[in-house]
Order: structure tokens, then C-alpha cells, then sequence
């Protein structure tokens, strides 16, 4: 695990509210001086670093914005995650297994454990949106009462919300909602979820391998208009291995799931669905993530809070609440990808509100963006010249890393500084 590199200080001055060839117009962010300029480093060819300080009305405010070129074919984006779902670790961990060059926070959380017998159950750990790594489709989004998304989710937006990189190299903001179906010998009924920590009332959620070994009961818990709702007393579990019923349970269950197999999880209406499949029955679950455009496949995909559309915030985004705060977004044509981080809750770096990370975002030539989480989640980290391992490269609100679900990681072919 990389350790926390010192704070580089401010070195110069910067005329006309420049970042370093990143354009920020005074109209940008509120309440601004100038900006000024920490570090700029290359961090492999078409990966670019920049370290920023900016003073407002009400302090300090310092950050890092990395600039990806997707024209650049030897650089790509991706998910970063453990290897399960409902499990965490680490950026610098995650980045390092996987040969990342730099690296980002992602998606919000499931942190709350929950009271079922008498006995605790931990949060599963697992993300808010949806998620898509090298082109297999992991999970779907949870059902709205039961994210976590707090003042970061504007009025009118979607937890389905993703940030990612398509087949045609080309980023987007987008929605990918889930079209699942399962066939058995009585009926046909849809699936409501995949590999998600909570689904709606009287729904029916996939679970596969990927998930890890989580208690799935925690999905059965809540209700569509508040989260921390008792868990139902109506459920149903059912082990489909190989196409075959081999299981049916009252109870949801936990444990590794193996790769031919599928657990349906059911509550209410859905767990008496479910209790209509016998042993031996033949079940076939298919399901895919329907994208809300007609655009190619997502490679990599990952979800988030909208804040930014085609260059404007979208209304009633939180202007209050100062935090760190972590940012991902694209320019208008989809050939540039900006991951950025901004301190907060320290005397260096006050931290920005919603608000203002949409304008910052705007400012630095971002046409869509998403708010992914951020206080003592959000991490910066990349390869400092010369190195092999990644190292966190902002401050972490809580001094170490935390563990966190997934992140965007950022991947250079063939050699570093490689031209084309």
C-alpha cells in the first residue's frame, strides 16, 4: 500500500486563473482569487497530473485534477474493485494488483449494519450504482429509498447514473437500468436486481458468483421510502446451479457463490414467486444493463451522482455542505477524461460544496460530470516518475485510506511514455 506523499506547497502564481494549460474562468467557482500552481507531472504519456490551490471567501482550497486522453489508444480507463462486489479495500491496493498508473475513489456505499434476530449484520460494503469491469456487467442499481447518496443526488436524478468509457473509446454520462427476466416451467417473472444490497418490495434480485460471500439478507431489508426499515418477514432464497434447482430456503443466505450457479433472493410477492420452484426445476436467468441512449456497449462503467450536463449544473445541487469531495467527468466530445479530488476538513483545504464542484468541473472544460464519494473516501493516487507502485497523492480527511468498494483506474500499454 502506497503511504501518504508530504504535501507538495505552492510555487507560483498563475495570471488569468490558469491551471497549467486548464483554463478556469472567474465565473468558474464562487467566490474565487486567482489560482495558483503546485506540481504538474506527467504521469505517463496522455496521463496528466496537476496539483491546484484555490482561495475563496471562506478559505483555502486545494485539489488534484488528472487529465486522461482517450484519442491516445495505448491509455485506457477501467473499474477498480477486490474481486467482489460486497467487499472493499484500499485504492493503492487495488490499483497496484491491477498495474494502474493513477487512480480515483468511485461509487458510494453500503456502511450500515442492520439488526436481524437479535444478531448484527455488518454493511455488505457493496456499491450504490451500477458497475461494469472490462465489459462484464457486475451489478445493478439499488432501489432509490436505499441509496446513499445524501445532498450529492439533485432532485430528479437517478441512482441508475454511471460515468464510463464505451467499445468506441468515446466517455459518457449515462443510465443503465436493469432488463432481466426468469424463465421457469410455470411462468416467466422479472428480475428486479443484480448484485445489489437491497432491492424494492416484493422484488426479486440475481445474485452470482461476483457478489462474494456477503449475507444476501440484507438485501430483503428497508422499504422503497426509508432505508433503515426492518428487514421483511416474507422471504424466500432459491439455488439455481447449472440451470437446475438444488435449493430452497425461507431465508436468504451467505457464503461464495459458485460460477455456474445463481441465488435468486425474494421478498414479499417475489419470495412467494419464489416458492413456487421445486427441486429439479429448470430455471434460466438472463439479464443485461440497458443503456438510456443508443450508444456501443460500456467497457467500464461505474456509478455516480449527476452534477454536470452538457456544461451546466444541474439544478438544486447542495450549496451548503463543504467536504473533500471526488469528481469524474468528460468533455463535450468524449475524447478527454478528468478524474479529480479536493481536500477538505483541514486548515489547508476547506473543501467545496456540490455546488461548487459543478462549477469547478465546468471551469476546467468538463461537459458531464458526477459526484462519486467523497469526505474520508476520497483518494487520489498515481505513480510518481520513475516508480513501479502507485502512492496516494492528496489528504485523506482521515489520515490512512479507507477501504471503499471500487474506484476508475487508469491503464497505459506498452511502455509508459510510448508514443503512438
Amino acid at each position: 500500500m502506497g503511504a501518504v506523499t508530504a504535501r507538495k506547497r505552492v510555487i507560483g502564481f498563475l495570471s488569468g486563473s490558469l491551471l497549467v494549460g486548464i483554463a478556469i474562468p472567474a465565473a468558474a467557482l464562487v467566490s474565487t482569487a486567482p489560482m495558483e500552481a503546485n506540481r504538474t507531472v506527467d504521469v505517463a504519456a496522455g496521463v496528466i497530473q496537476r496539483q491546484f490551490a484555490i482561495s475563496t471567501s471562506d478559505g483555502p482550497v486545494e485539489g488534484n485534477v488528472l487529465v486522461v486522453d482517450l484519442n491516445n489508444k495505448r491509455v485506457s480507463a477501467d473499474l477498480l474493485f477486490p474481486g467482489a462486489v460486497a467487499a472493499r479495500d484500499t485504492v493503492s491496493r487495488m490499483a497496484d494488483a491491477r498495474g494502474a498508473v493513477a487512480g480515483i475513489s468511485g461509487d458510494f456505499f453500503d456502511v450500515n449494519s442492520i439488526e436481524v434476530d437479535g444478531s448484527t449484520i455488518p454493511g455488505t460494503g457493496s456499491p450504490v450504482g451500477p458497475a461494469i469491469a472490462d465489459g462484464v456487467e457486475l451489478k445493478s442499481a439499488v432501489s432509490a429509498a436505499n441509496q446513499r447518496y445524501g445532498p450529492g443526488l439533485a432532485p430528479g436524478a437517478t441512482v441508475a447514473t454511471v460515468i464510463g468509457v464505451g467499445t468506441d473509446r468515446i466517455g459518457r454520462v449515462d443510465e443503465l437500468t436493469l432488463d432481466g427476466t426468469v424463465a421457469t416451467p410455470y411462468r416467466d417473472f422479472p428480475l428486479d436486481g443484480l448484485n445489489q444490497y437491497a432491492l424494492k418490495e416484493g422484488g426479486i434480485g440475481a445474485f452470482t458468483s461476483v457478489w462474494g460471500s456477503a449475507s444476501r439478507i440484507r438485501a430483503t431489508c428497508g422499504s422503497d421510502t426509508d432505508r433503515s426499515a426492518p428487514c421483511s418477514a416474507q422471504t424466500a432464497e432459491v439455488v439455481v446451479d447449472d440451470g437446475v434447482v438444488v435449493q430452497v430456503s425461507d431465508t436468504p443466505g451467505s457464503g461464495d457463490i459458485s460460477e455456474d450457479a445463481v441465488v435468486l433472493v425474494g421478498r414479499e410477492q417475489g419470495a412467494e414467486t419464489l416458492k413456487q420452484l421445486k427441486y429439479g426445476d429448470r430455471v434460466d436467468v438472463d439479464y443485461h444493463l440497458e443503456s438510456g441512449a443508443e450508444q456501443p456497449p460500456f467497457e467500464f462503467a461505474i456509478g455516480g451522482a449527476p452534477i454536470l450536463r452538457v456544461g451546466q449544473p444541474l439544478v438544486g445541487l447542495d450549496d451548503a455542505a463543504r467536504a473533500p469531495r471526488t469528481s469524474a467527468g468528460v468533455s463535450i466530445d468524449g475524447r478527454t477524461l478528468y478524474l479529480v479530488t479536493v481536500d477538505g476538513r483541514e486548515e489547508s483545504s476547506i473543501g467545496l460544496t456540490i455546488q461548487e464542484l459543478a462549477d469547478f468541473m465546468r471551469g476546467i472544460g468538463v461537459a458531464d460530470a458526477v459526484n462519486l464519494d467523497g469526505g474520508g473516501s476520497s483518494t487520489f493516487v498515481a505513480r510518481e516518475p520513475g516508480e513501479k507502485r502507485v502512492t496516494v497523492q492528496n489528504d485523506p480527511s482521515d489520515g490512512p485510506e479507507r477501504s471503499v468498494p471500487n474506484g476508475i483506474g487508469i491503464f497505459v500499454k506498452d511502455g509508459l511514455f510510448s508514443d503512438l
